[in-house]
């Protein structure tokens, strides 16, 4: 038998560069070429004009007084000043905080006190978040924070005015300066339970995986890739962002948060060839009463992460959405964000029912969650990967590190996989979310998956609620599509004699939509805690679920 153990191919090389300096090799390539559309906010540039703006917002930060290492707190959706920021405190060393846009007041609090900010770049408001008014509410409990800048007033033409005391020469001198091997960027993971962890990337990690996230996607300077997914994750500033400017590709930004008729708008209008998502706003795009109409014809790849991807749904995107190469990519902000990544050129099978194989400079294995003894390939086991894109650790957090990095430098994910006789990884579910009904260990990703098969079905999510005989019984909580009707009983009979019975969902609960984080994550802590509520059960400690 062989080990579930796999080593990606180590060409290319690692790039040893800063983000400044790559973007800057990029300009010279492919200057005249557009970096940068910002449809919501009628913004268009090149790669010349982009890098020029990201200059002056560099040298406004200097001005400012900000030095090597510094954090930056950027808070806001996706909007062009968020991409300035990025490059920007990349090109001088600071390092940007990323900040959730749906945070409030106590996280807000906590991120910026917790990363040590002295300056945040925000706006004052937009749609229900007021932020102004949140960074009123806590200022007098920051330690650290000095300065605000509203992105949305004359705060952002005072920076860029107040750049202009910073010479070519000395924005030039302080990023040759700096090393590939700096941290540059503080992402707040999503935990469910207790506070964030501020992951903290380098240079190396997040420019590596951007160009080998686009290398499957097999990326030129010809690309257009839509980036509806938030900026504030890696999804946004890595995969799209940075996976664009290594390569010279267009950066399409079609809403400042998700809107499913104007990212089809955009994959339209600006010809585009790629087209990122969450699975859940697959579902929605394709849900769009108006989808046939659009002229998606330019598309041709992109990319679907971030949870879990249903099988029903990638084979519409590729049949309906023109998307033939659209990848799968896996992995977790701790990883930059990615580990494994199906390729524009595997077959249709593994790009429906796998998240691919690992990257170059990676090494991924599966290992019994007891023991860490790797188990064979087939086995199911938890993920666990090593290489360049492994975190720098977490923020001041050494106790937490070490409980995620071991001493070998492998990351533990806390996801359950199995790896197949070719390396190519199947993600089966969290540990916390495994359901133990009566001894069996049950994984939810199956049954919903299976769930997915039922035509009136659009989305599905399995969880577990306490009961006194089994210790956990199975609900699911069920979308169906617009017009569609369907009783709990049906449902049921529509399971039996397809799955086995102990897999069959005790109780079922059609619903409209379902709590989710802003990266798309289905919140199943809340979930669990509602439906115990609901069916009036006692929780029990020992079956929480993630």
């Amino acid at each position: 038998m062989v080990a579930a153990f796999a080593k990606g191919p180590v060409e290319p090389v690692l790039i040893e560069q800063t983000i400044g300096a790559n973007l800057e090799d990029t300009v010279a390539r492919f200057g005249d070429r557009e970096a940068l559309v910002v449809s919501h906010q009628g913004i268009r540039q090149t790669y010349e004009e982009f890098n020029a703006t990201v200059d002056r917002v560099a040298k406004g930060l200097m001005a400012m007084g900000v030095g090597v290492g510094e954090r930056i707190g950027m808070w806001s959706p996706n909007y062009a000043e968020w991409v300035y920021i990025q490059y920007a405190t990349a090109k001088i060393g600071a390092i940007q905080v990323n900040i959730n846009p749906a945070y409030r007041t106590n996280e807000l609090e906590y991120a910026l006190n917790q990363s040590g900010c002295r300056l945040l770049v925000t706006m004052t408001e937009y749609l229900t978040s007021a932020y102004r008014d949140m960074v009123e509410a806590v200022k007098p409990n920051l330690s650290t924070l000095e300065n605000v800048i509203y992105f949305d007033t004359d705060d952002w033409n005072r920076l860029l005015v107040g750049g202009e005391s910073v010479t070519d020469e000395a924005l030039a001198d302080r990023g040759a300066s700096l090393s590939p091997h700096d941290a540059i960027n503080i992402q707040y993971t999503s935990g469910t339970t207790g506070f964030p962890k501020g992951a903290t990337l380098s240079h190396i990690n997040i420019l590596n995986n951007a160009r080998f996230v686009g290398t499957a996607c097999m990326y030129d300077e010809t690309d257009r890739v839509v980036v509806p997914v938030p900026f504030y994750h890696c999804f946004g500033m890595v995969m799209g962002n940075l996976g664009c400017t290594t390569v010279g590709a267009t950066i399409v930004v079609p809403c400042a948060t998700f809107d499913p008729e104007a990212v089809l708008r955009a994959c339209q209008d600006e010809s585009c060839t790629s087209l990122y998502g969450v699975p859940t706003m697959f579902i929605a795009e394709l849900g769009h009463p108006e989808l046939a109409s659009f002229d998606l014809s330019s598309l041709r790849t992109g990319i679907m992460a971030g949870s879990p991807c249903p099988v029903e749904v990638m084979s519409r995107v590729i049949g309906e959405m023109n998307m033939s190469q659209v990848t799968i990519a896996y992995g977790m902000t701790e990883t930059s964000p990615v580990s494994t990544q199906t390729s524009a050129t595997d077959s249709v099978e593994h790009r429906v029912s796998t998240v691919g194989r690992v990257l170059p400079h990676v090494e991924s294995k599966i290992v019994d969650p007891e023991t860490g003894a790797t188990v064979e390939r087939g086995e199911g086991g938890e993920y666990c990967t090593r290489g360049y894109h492994v975190m720098l650790g977490y923020w001041n957090d050494e106790a937490k590190t070490a409980d995620a990095i071991d001493s070998d430098g492998w990351m533990h994910s806390g996801d359950l996989a199995t790896m197949d006789e070719d390396g190519y990884v199947n993600i089966i579910g969290r540990i916390k979310d495994m359901i133990i009904r009566g001894g069996e260990n049950l994984y939810p990703r199956e049954i919903e998956e299976f769930l997915y098969t039922h035509p009136a079905v659009v989305d599905a999510q399995v969880i577990g609620v306490p009961d006194e005989r089994y210790g956990e019984e199975l609900m699911a909580c069920v979308q169906l599509s617009d017009g569609e009707s369907l009783t709990e009983d049906a449902l049921r009979d529509f399971c039996r004699g397809k799955i086995a019975h102990f897999k069959v969902p005790r109780y079922i609960s059609f619903v409209t939509e379902f709590p989710m984080t802003v990266t798309g994550k289905v919140r199943k802590v809340e979930m669990r805690e509602k439906a115990i509520a609901e069916l009036g059960l006692e929780a029990a400690a020992s079956t929480e679920t993630a």
